[in-house]
């Protein structure tokens, strides 16, 4: 299966299955694009005739397309199908904690899954005996895994940062008699981050997550206090003082894009002209009846966006003034192994959020659905049915994924956000998937431009 494409003067054919790419002239890309679907003597007869060139230049080509066939590079076969499911039963011990230190936010975000970060249910702030459960469960069911994750989330986790503090002290406590190594994560909306909370971070948390959309009237339309003033003035020179504290690195900026600003592309360059780096942007997930909801034909001027943005990044990148945007991280070389690249993100079965009373769920954006409630810090996981659910999520339990270019990036999408379009896990949200495609190509076109561009 491949996938070949043009962005920004560059042909581009993805092997799908072995994941190699291959940029190529235009007698090659349209070989390619006909090799298994004309016979060959029709195909020499059209190249020649279209881009006047000899039948030996032709059969030349033919040549190297049969070399890459013949080593993997091009036209492979899926082998991982008939090991899907058997992939996800390595997925059998817990490596990371989504801790939801506080039920409670100073934001009131009008986009906010979490209800203003109280989850459907009452404001809590986690104790730190039950925050010491939870990362006494992970370690003991972390099997021989070494290395553990746990990302302290809310609402807004600054509001409990004391629990925060004694918990990241346990969890050093316990690396050298278990052998484990903790990698701690902070998400905040930067409300009330001070030089406390940065010195600490950045002596403890590998990375850290700072909320903001963007342009000031992008942000402060969406991201309010309790009393509806916008907290772009207040947040934006305490992020660049905390990334200036850190060295500018390990950080992301994370903001979401609505219906009110589908020129993104204009929020993402904003970031970065403030200084930020490190940047990340997420289309809104919503009610369709929701004046924010992103809507099917919002795709053409999405789509564009993409490409605006990635053409700007090159651009950038050349005057050396880049920047790193998420989504188009991609690693062509090594990049996450097959077992990840097939079976996802290990929501459910890798991967668990702990809310303040310490009930387990596949992960934050379950917290405060009954129906996928795994069990407690008390009790362990009991409800194995749910689990069970989640192990059947892989790239082929989605049929739309059997001719998608981009499943072994997306790994078939986010749980959550297909339970929440559909009704299903292992549905599709179709909107995302369409949105991912063209970031995948975007992303593959820089790496093409970064090894064949020009300079200037």
């Amino acid at each position: 299966m491949i996938h070949a494409y043009k962005l920004n003067g560059y042909n581009i054919v993805l092997d799908v299955n072995s994941g190699c790419v291959h940029v190529v002239d235009e007698v090659a890309f349209d070989i390619i694009c006909d090799y298994d679907k004309k016979p060959k003597e029709e195909i020499i007869k059209e190249i020649t005739a279209k881009h006047g060139v000899m039948a030996d230049d032709v059969l030349s080509v033919f040549k190297d397309i049969e070399t890459l066939k013949a080593e993997g590079k091009l036209f492979t076969e899926d082998k991982f199908k008939a090991l899907a499911r058997e992939f996800k039963k390595r997925q059998s011990v817990i490596k990371a904690l989504c801790l939801h230190v506080a039920h409670d936010c100073n934001l009131a975000c009008k986009y906010c899954f979490a209800c203003e970060g109280e989850y459907h249910g009452p404001k809590g702030l986690m104790s730190y005996e039950v925050g010491k459960m939870a990362l006494d469960y992970l370690i003991d069911h972390s099997g021989t895994r070494k290395n553990l994750e746990v990302d302290f989330f809310g609402g807004e986790p600054s509001l409990n940062f004391e629990v925060v503090k004694r918990l990241v002290a346990y969890g050093r406590s316990r690396e050298n008699d278990t052998g484990k190594n903790f990698r701690f994560t902070y998400t905040t909306n930067g409300i009330i981050l001070n030089d406390e909370i940065m010195d600490f971070c950045n002596k403890e948390m590998s990375n850290v997550v700072l909320s903001l959309d963007g342009r000031k009237e992008v942000n402060d339309r969406m991201r309010v206090n309790r009393g509806g003033a916008g907290s772009y003035d207040t947040i934006v020179p305490k992020f660049q003082k905390f990334i200036e504290k850190r060295g500018g690195n390990d950080y992301y900026i994370r903001g979401t894009y609505t219906r009110f600003n589908k020129d993104f592309a204009a929020d993402i360059l904003h970031m970065a002209d403030l200084g930020f780096k490190e940047i990340s942007i997420e289309p809104v997930v919503a009610e369709p009846s929701a004046p924010y909801a992103l809507r099917q034909e919002d795709l053409p001027e999405l789509l564009a966006q993409y490409e605006v943005l990635a053409k700007e990044m090159i651009k950038r990148r050349k005057s050396g003034n880049g920047f790193t945007f998420y989504h188009y991280m991609i690693d062509l070389d090594g990049g996450p192994c097959v077992v990840k690249r097939v079976s996802g993100c290990g929501v459910g079965t890798e991967y668990m959020a702990v809310t303040p009373e310490g009930d387990f769920y596949p992960c934050h954006q379950f917290v405060g659905n009954p129906e996928f409630l795994l069990g407690n810090v008390y009790d362990g996981v009991t409800n194995t049915s749910v689990c069970d659910q989640f192990k059947e999520c892989n790239i082929y339990s989605h049929e739309e994924c059997d001719n998608c270019f981009a499943r072994m990036y997306c790994s078939g999408g986010c749980a959550a956000n297909a339970y929440n379009s559909t009704g299903s896990v292992t549905g599709v949200y179709k909107l995302g998937c369409e949105l991912h495609k063209k970031r995948i190509e975007c992303a593959i076109m820089l790496k093409a431009d970064e090894a064949f561009g020009e300079e200037g």
